[in-house]
């Protein structure tokens, strides 16, 4: 059963089957608890700045990708998803305690809402305020979500170390660690083997794009810096 007909089989039940205590086992496209919560956290974020029109839910379905014959269905249960932001927290918290060894996997949602945040050519000051809560029930540190925030809506050029997520005094060998390790969970080549779409390909691409060059720049002021104290 692909991921949006298990969607479509929720869509006559109660939505928030995100509470229940115990997850169906199996590859997350086959968890129900999985589909429901982020169909919920999709929904609730096109909530957040007040106004939730067709062109989130087209960006929803952009990154999430239902199949035809499901469209309808999934339509309708984001429908009742998005009538509040109230109870985002327990998807959030179901997704957290049910991947919590998978952080890129978490990461991947995060990124398909900030999609869909900036669907509408911009994020308000309350989308970016759902999504940090969210970074924040997902257990990423605050130094991560500014990460994911700079990748997406752009950082200073003087501010690689955000990208990197370390801190300006890294030792050399932490950051070139940071770098590997960042490069190597957000390779297109991943994105593709877990069977992403294009659009979440595309996203891996920029994000390795961005990753090198903040490795460039930082690597390039240290040695302009060892030049200056060499004099």
């Amino acid at each position: 059963m692909s991921f949006w007909r298990t969607i479509a089989g929720l869509a006559a039940r109660r939505v928030d089957d995100a509470e229940c205590p115990d997850c169906p086992p199996g590859p997350p496209g086959e968890d129900p608890a999985f589909t429901t919560a982020v169909t919920a956290l999709g929904a609730k974020l096109a909530k957040a700045d007040g106004r939730a029109d067709q062109g989130e839910f087209d960006a929803f379905a952009i990154v999430f990708q239902p199949d035809a014959g499901s469209e309808r269905n999934v339509h309708r249960l984001y429908d009742l998803a998005r009538q509040t932001t109230r109870g985002f927290e327990s998807y959030a918290k179901r997704l957290a305690r049910r991947y919590r060894n998978c952080p890129q996997l978490l990461e991947d949602v995060l990124d398909g809402l900030f999609h869909i945040a900036g669907s509408d050519g911009a994020v308000t000051r309350d989308e970016l305020d759902y999504l940090e809560a969210v970074s924040d029930l997902f257990g990423f540190s605050a130094l991560t979500f500014r990460r994911l925030k700079a990748t997406h809506l752009g950082a200073g050029p003087d501010d690689p170390y955000v990208i990197l997520g370390v801190l300006p005094d890294a030792a050399d060998d932490v950051v070139h660690a940071a770098w590997r390790a960042q490069v190597s969970a957000s390779h297109p080549d991943r994105a593709r083997a877990r069977g992403l779409p294009s659009e979440f390909i595309a996203v891996a691409e920029t994000k390795t794009a961005t990753i090198n060059a903040a490795f460039d720049s930082v690597m390039r002021e240290r040695r302009e810096m060892a030049l200056v104290g060499a004099d």
